[in-house]
């Protein structure tokens, strides 16, 4: 068996060798009056935290939000995230940098990312290849795409696979590496019969059309990043949690209900 490829500091994915900087001044919640922020993302972020008891709970959507204005969750988007949601800029900032889906360093307008899934379901169905091969056709474009490796994209029944610009696609071949480049460069939808969100249910109770199945247009896409035209009418948030209250009180209730 040849040995699993790893990064220097022990890991198979990048990420985790950046110490933190102590001589930086303690961490404070910029002011939500004098710091400027986009109307647009302000209001997607103020959305994102209506949906949950905790505003914390926004962090993931509302970085996504400031990803998409600025590229990146660069020191400014991170700020203007804190102003919104009254938390500090190191509390987002050690989320943006746990979550390999939001970028901590500038990227370039128009590219695109390939994450070729490398956990132990699709590192069984060659995804060691499928990641070399990738990497390969990835050089013989003139575009910006970056392929790397991801520890787990929690796509297990479509191993190997890879997300491409948050397109689920698989199982994949080591032709498909090149045709996903192609469509790319082309402009269209990557490997179209091999998405994710065109696959059958395997939910017994869920109707078909009669006849043949075949991919809609218009299905919908799952976004994680917030509400946008194509989701907002599938996007509820769920029942809120339970409201906390003291222990005391809780105790009480507790001895109420013996």
């Amino acid at each position: 068996m040849s040995a699993v490829p790893r990064f220097g500091h022990g890991s198979r994915v990048p990420g985790w060798d950046e110490s933190v900087d102590l001589t930086k001044d303690p961490a404070v919640v910029p002011d939500k009056e004098t710091t400027p922020v986009r109307p647009e993302l302000r209001e997607e972020i103020e959305a994102a935290m209506a949906k949950y008891p905790d505003r914390r709970s926004a962090v993931i959507p509302a970085l996504h939000a400031a990803q998409a204005i600025h590229g990146w969750c660069s020191p400014e988007a991170i700020h203007q995230v804190a102003a919104v949601m009254q938390v500090t800029p190191a509390y987002l900032t050690s989320v943006a940098t746990f979550y390999d889906m939001l970028e901590n360093r500038p990227a370039p307008a128009g590219h695109h990312d390939v994450y070729v899934c490398t956990n132990i379901s699709c590192s069984l169905r060659g995804a060691d290849e499928i990641l070399d091969a990738m990497v390969g056709a990835a050089a013989l474009t003139e575009r910006e795409v970056h392929v790397r490796s991801f520890e787990c994209l929690g796509a297990c029944d479509i191993a190997p696979m890879a997300s491409v610009d948050g397109e689920y696609v698989g199982p994949l071949t080591l032709e498909d590496t090149r045709q996903i480049v192609e469509d790319l460069e082309a402009g269209r939808p990557v490997l179209r019969d091999k998405q994710l969100r065109f696959r059958k249910s395997a939910d017994p109770g869920v109707a078909e059309e009669a006849g043949e199945w075949s991919p809609r247009d218009d299905a919908p896409r799952a976004d994680t990043a917030g509400l946008t035209d194509e989701t907002k009418e599938l996007d509820r948030p769920g029942p809120t949690a339970a409201i906390e209250m003291p222990a005391d009180e809780a105790a009480e209730e507790d001895g109420d209900d013996q």
